[in-house]
């Protein structure tokens, strides 16, 4: 049977922005982005995101480090990352996204945020979203 899986992502949201523009706006290299909406036409909005994402981690999940890491990262570009959301009228968010496993002897990892994450997400209006998903 699978193992439980999880990974957590700080990502900017919003339409018609070029996510390229934000990461030389605040000096952060993404782990992906979606430029849909760069283009997209004023009476069809797509939405376009830059994310910063920490690699999958599978078994001793830990939640509260991976958050940690995130913040840790994108933390000294603060001032940066409220001037984009203001000037570019984004969504910052955080999001961790959880696959458990169905084995019943498996362990359920702890979901949870350090006071440093939920301080510096106040501090930029962003929200935090937990995904679960089931293992195949």
């Amino acid at each position: 049977m699978a193992s439980n899986k999880a990974r957590a992502h700080f990502t900017l949201s919003g339409y018609h922005f070029n996510p390229d523009d934000i990461t030389c706006l605040i000096g952060i290299e993404p782990t992906s982005v979606d430029a849909s909406g760069a283009q997209s036409a004023l009476d069809k909005p797509v939405i376009s995101s830059w994310e910063l994402s920490t690699e999958m981690m599978a078994d001793n999940i830990d939640v509260y480090k991976m958050t940690d890491i995130l913040i840790k990262k994108i933390e000294p570009a603060k001032d940066k990352i409220l001037q984009v959301i203001k000037s570019h009228n984004l969504s910052p968010r955080i999001n961790v996204v959880l696959v458990l496993s169905v084995d019943k002897s498996e362990t359920r990892p702890d979901v949870g945020f350090g006071a440093r994450t939920i301080r510096f997400l106040a501090d930029i209006g962003a929200f935090i979203n937990v995904d679960y998903q089931l293992s195949k």
